[in-house]
């Protein structure tokens, strides 16, 4: 059995972390350090930082916003959002991030993530793919980027097995149906994808209550768990959460 790891995310808008609804509404929530130093304190696993309008401002990924972050912790960091080259990779890494993740950037130029993996490692390489139901593809679900707003016309399945084909060491679906709803993972989208590849999925987007983690590890694949709104509004804590999936039967870092 594996080990679930628990990751909570930051989603960072001008130097503080925000949460939004279906990836709209977005409100404050709070100081990035603060966040990070606690959740670290907590018994997370890893941590997650998005800086979530990077890519539609057409700029890189704040790098004052990694080194703060990362000097406050010392679990393993993945930052994604503004990435679009090699050298954008290594900044962040050199930045002290411990992997990089990459969406829209991926889809417009697959080859970076070969690179990516070629020259840092696959294990500092995940691939975030967005996605939305659309009967018309033949998972039911199409690839969206640019923060969710545009719809490309592929699967969303078909790419996750281009990525682990490519060399990403881990994928992190989020499903814009779901996310920032609390009502749960997609299970449908995250176990669509995790029967896809060999690789660890991320579950993302919509947790809210307990079972909805365990859920994610048992119906959805996942073997690392994402959340945001929930530990940041001290809604569930991740002691509650490792303990849960614990006395659930999962085997978690306590």
């Amino acid at each position: 059995m594996k080990t679930v790891k628990i990751m909570p995310c930051l989603d960072m808008k001008e130097g503080r972390v925000v949460k939004g609804v279906n990836f709209v509404n977005i409100t404050d929530a709070g100081d990035p350090m603060e966040h990070a130093a606690f959740y670290q304190r907590q018994g997370a696993d890893e941590l997650a930082i998005l800086d979530i309008s990077a890519t539609q401002e057409n700029r890189k990924t704040r790098l004052e916003w990694v080194r703060s972050v990362s000097s406050v912790i010392s679990i393993p960091l993945t930052v994604g959002g503004g990435i679009s080259s090699l050298d954008d990779i290594k900044m962040v890494l050199d930045a002290g991030a411990d992997k990089v993740s990459m969406s829209s950037a991926a889809v417009k130029n697959p080859e970076l993530i070969d690179q990516a993996a070629g020259e840092c490692g696959s294990h500092r390489v995940t691939v975030a793919l967005d996605g939305r139901r659309n009967p018309q593809m033949p998972s039911g679900f199409e690839l969206v980027v640019s923060g969710g707003t545009r719809p490309v016309g592929r699967d969303a399945v078909a790419w996750a097995r281009e990525c682990q084909d490519r060399g990403a060491g881990c994928l992190l679906p989020t499903s814009m149906d779901g996310d920032g709803t609390k009502n749960g993972y997609d299970l449908e989208f995250t176990r669509a994808i995790s029967d896809a590849v060999d690789l660890p999925v991320v579950a993302s987007g919509g947790a809210g209550e307990l079972e909805h983690f365990y859920q994610g590890v048992v119906d959805g694949g996942a073997q690392i768990l994402l959340a945001a709104s929930v530990f940041h509004y001290r809604t569930l804590s991740i002691t509650e959460v490792k303990k849960y999936l614990q006395q659930k039967g999962l085997q978690v870092n306590l």
